[in-house]
C-alpha cells in the first residue's frame, strides 16, 4: 500500500527549518501560491531577516510563476508550532550531521503522518537521518541551489522512501516554480551539484596553486560561458564556511582529492572573509552587514 501523500496540502503551510541564506530564499520560493511559509530558526535576528527578505522579493519571484500570487511568510520561535500542521517541512541547517539527525527526529514526532520531510543537504544522503525517524518512507532530499534564479532542484530517496511520495514532489514542486530531477541511485552530490562541485574545486586549486586570481578566473568564466558570475562571486553567495564544509564532506569520501582548495578558503575563514555575509569574501564590495 502507498504511503499517504499530503491531504489538502493547497491549504496547509510550508515550514522551512533555518533561516540562512537558501533558507529563506527556499521559503520565497514556497510563498508564490498564496499559501502560508512558516520560517524557524533559533536565531531572531535570522527569522526577522527572513521575512524581511521574502518580502522584499515576493513580488518578482510571484511573476515568474505562472497562476502565482503572494503568500504569507511567519517567524516562528517554537519548532513545533512551525511545523505543527506542514504538508511539507524542508530543513536547511548547517552542514552538520549530527545536528541534522537530532533535527529530523524532532520533526518526526512533531508533524503529522503524511508531511513530507526533506532535507536540502547538499551533501548528505536523507539515508543518514533516518536513525530515529519512525517513518523514513516520507523522508527525502530536496536539494536547491539559488533560488529564485536556479529553481531547478535535485530529488534523491533516502532509499526508504515510498514511490508516491516521490511522484507527488515531481508532480507539485513546479506549482511554485521549482523544477525537481530525481537522481535514480544514492550520489554523493546528487546531479548538478557534482559537476559544480568539480568545477569549484578546480578553480579554488587554480587560485591555491598561484596559477590565477578569483577575479581572474570569473572574468574568464564570463567571457568564455556568457553567464553573470564567476565561480568564487557564486562562492561568496553560499558563504565560504558553508563552502568549507561541504569541501570536507567531499573529502572525507574521496581522500585524493588536493588539500589547497581546503586550505584556501581556511585562509579566507580564519580573516572573516565569509562572502556576502560579511560583507568580504573572496571579493570586498558587498554592504555592510
Amino acid at each position: 500500500m502507498n504511503y499517504p501523500v499530503p491531504r489538502n496540502f493547497s491549504s496547509r503551510p510550508v515550514a522551512v527549518i533555518g533561516a540562512g541564506t537558501l533558507g529563506r530564499r527556499i521559503a520565497l520560493m514556497f510563498a508564490t501560491r498564496g499559501g502560508a511559509v512558516h520560517i524557524y530558526d533559533m536565531s531572531a535576528p535570522q527569522r526577522a531577516a527572513a521575512v524581511e527578505y521574502v518580502a522584499e522579493n515576493i513580488a518578482a519571484a510571484v511573476a515568474r510563476v505562472e497562476g502565482g500570487s503572494a503568500g504569507i511568510s511567519t517567524a516562528c520561535h517554537d519548532l513545533n508550532d512551525a511545523v505543527a500542521e506542514a504538508w511539507l517541512v524542508v530543513e536547511a541547517v548547517p552542514e552538520k550531521l549530527e545536528l541534522k539527525k537530532q533535527v529530523f527526529a524532532q520533526l518526526d514526532a512533531a508533524t503529522a503522518e503524511d508531511t513530507i520531510l526533506a532535507s536540502n543537504s547538499s551533501s548528505f544522503p536523507s539515508r543518514l537521518f533516518t536513525s530515529k525517524v519512525g517513518h523514513p518512507e516520507r523522508v527525502l532530499n530536496i536539494h536547491f541551489y539559488m533560488p529564485p534564479d536556479q529553481s531547478a532542484v535535485d530529488i534523491m530517496s533516502c532509499g526508504q522512501t515510498e514511490r508516491s511520495v516521490m511522484d507527488f514532489v515531481k508532480e507539485t514542486l513546479p506549482l511554485f516554480g521549482i523544477y525537481p530531477f530525481e537522481a535514480h541511485k544514492e550520489s554523493i552530490g546528487f546531479i548538478f551539484n557534482r559537476v559544480w562541485a568539480a568545477i569549484k574545486r578546480e578553480c579554488l586549486e587554480l587560485v591555491a596553486e598561484g596559477v590565477s586570481t578569483p577575479h581572474d578566473v570569473d572574468r574568464m568564466f564570463q567571457i568564455n560561458t556568457g553567464m553573470p558570475g564567476g565561480p568564487f562571486r557564486m562562492m561568496d553567495q553560499v558563504g565560504l564556511d558553508v563552502v568549507l564544509d561541504i569541501e570536507k564532506h567531499y573529502e572525507a569520501e574521496h581522500p585524493e582529492y588536493p588539500r589547497g582548495p581546503r586550505q584556501l578558503l581556511e585562509g579566507y575563514i580564519a580573516d572573516g572573509r565569509l562572502g556576502v555575509k560579511t560583507g568580504a569574501g573572496f571579493y570586498d564590495d558587498y554592504p555592510t552587514p
